[in-house]
């Protein structure tokens, strides 16, 4: 029997916690979770269950990782350019044994509740050892924009969902049978590998071929770029006709965007004011007039003001910096 293994992505720049989250440091790696960050909170929650860990994770970062990593089993796999999460489990894939089970999750998840995490978890290997791609569908709590859903009848995929607008998510929360897509997975390594090659095998080739080539598990740039760059979902899971989803039920947040944190922190009791206004970052006296819902960014070099339903928009001021050349991303 296998080894199961948790593969930790973390090859993403968190563009719209921006200016909280940077290339240097994402925000899978700021400690601001009760003095933990959210990568080190994925190695100890999955530790209970797992044999071993496999981080597939940015060159420009990597070296943050490690500290964390220093008192676990664990292998690095070095990505030169981010390809996107289907080339980056392939990779994890290709350096586990055939039979290796491997769990993957995001390194910047929030999850709470961790009975009902290891059970589903527990539920997804044994589903895997029947030869099954494995997802976890998060029971939605409210009509979220910034997910993508899965439509589901007890363990079977109906359909995979894009992220819907604010009356479309309240019509799958009134239908009752659609979950929060959230990005975790589970599998037989060579059942992945055998379902990527069949969809796309112009991706598995090419990353197959980065994967041999690469030294000291470091991918080569150009190789990497031959890569297509395409998620799981899109290349495998929305098109494979052995998926199955475990319904889940811990508490759980992709801490995406800046209302998502905002929750999070007022959750535990971060000041906010009588209006709905907080603040995050900084110690200066700050004092809201007139506006409600809003939230302010505080840097060493950059102030971020928004209100909270325009969180999702923050990817934009991001994609504008990078543009430009900035130094502040």
């Amino acid at each position: 029997m296998g080894k199961i293994i948790n593969v930790i992505l973390s090859g993403g720049v968190g563009s719209r916690l921006w200016p909280l989250s940077r290339k240097a440091r994402p925000k899978q790696y700021l400690p601001i979770f009760n003095g933990k960050s959210l990568f080190e909170l994925t190695i100890q929650r999955n530790q209970k269950v797992c044999d071993h860990l496999i981080l597939v994770g940015s060159v420009q970062n990597i070296d943050l990782a490690k500290e964390d990593l220093a008192a676990t089993s664990h292998e690095i796999i070095v990505e030169a350019v981010p390809r996107n999460t289907a080339a980056a489990i392939a990779f994890a894939a290709f350096a586990a044994s055939a039979d290796d089970i491997l769990i993957v999750t995001p390194s910047d998840h929030l999850i709470e509740g961790e009975e009902q995490y290891l059970q589903a978890i527990k539920r997804g290997i044994e589903f895997a050892r029947d030869g099954h791609l494995v997802t976890f569908g998060i029971n939605p709590v409210k009509p979220e924009t910034g997910y993508g859903y899965i439509e589901s009848e007890g363990n079977d995929v109906l359909s995979f969902r894009e992220k819907p607008n604010y009356e479309t998510a309240k019509e799958f929360l009134k239908r009752g049978n659609f979950l929060w897509n959230s990005g975790i997975f589970c599998f037989k390594a060579s059942v992945y590998l055998q379902e990527l090659e069949r969809f796309d095998p112009k991706l598995y080739a090419a990353a197959k071929i980065a994967f041999e080539a690469s030294v000291d598990a470091v991918l080569d740039v150009e190789l990497s770029n031959k890569i297509p760059s395409k998620s799981v979902d899109y290349a495998i899971m929305e098109r494979s006709d052995s998926i199955k989803v475990v319904p889940s039920f811990f508490q759980w947040s992709d801490m995406g965007s800046f209302d998502s944190l905002y929750d999070y922190l007022a959750a535990k009791e971060h000041p906010v004011d009588d209006e709905g206004n907080i603040v995050i970052g900084g110690d200066k006296h700050t004092v809201f007039l007139g506006v409600q819902n809003c939230i302010v960014v505080n840097t060493n070099d950059a102030v971020l003001v928004l209100n909270k339903a325009s969180a999702q928009e923050v990817k934009g001021v991001y994609e504008s910096l990078e543009k430009e050349g900035s130094s502040l991303i």
